[in-house]
């Protein structure tokens, strides 16, 4: 699995886990071990630059994703084919103010977003209710399962 991080901003961002999260979605949905995904951190400005160009919508957003050879999530007997999974772009700037609200801080927002990214990049969507409903039940069973796994050992009982 290749997952590339860069960071565009002055945000300290933990990448080690971005990296972490990413390779768990890889095993956790049968994507070849070969694919390729990139996560690109931005500022505000060059989000709603990239908001605009792509989505024709007004203002920055918190993720983006740019989907490459349009893979599909694998089974457990059979993984999905190998290729360039995509890039995300993540605007931490965003993702904080958007952690604070929620109450689980900057950290797990970026998480969440890169999780919610990947099933984009995977075909995912959420136009319309059940799609939304099959995405997001996804996306909250992933993110909770990583951060089990991510917990320190005294407190997963």
């Amino acid at each position: 699995m290749s997952v590339e991080v860069n960071n565009e901003t002055e945000y300290d961002v933990d990448e080690v886990a971005l990296v972490r999260l990413s390779n768990f979605l890889f095993e956790s949905l049968f994507i070849h071990p070969e694919a390729e995904l990139s996560i690109v951190l931005v500022d505000p400005a060059a989000m709603e630059k990239l908001h605009v160009e792509w989505m024709d919508e007004p203002g920055p957003t918190d993720v983006l994703s740019f989907p490459m050879d349009e893979l599909r999530p694998g089974t457990p007997g059979q993984v999905g084919p190998a290729g360039l999974l995509g890039d995300i772009v993540l605007c931490p700037e965003i993702a904080e103010a958007q952690g604070a609200a929620a109450g689980h801080g900057t950290k797990n927002e970026l998480l969440l977003l890169t999780t919610h990214g990947v099933l984009h990049l995977l075909g995912y969507d959420h136009a319309e209710p059940a799609e939304e409903k099959e995405m997001f039940d996804l996306q909250g069973r992933l993110l909770a399962d990583f951060l089990q796994g991510e917990a320190p050992a005294e407190t997963r009982r």
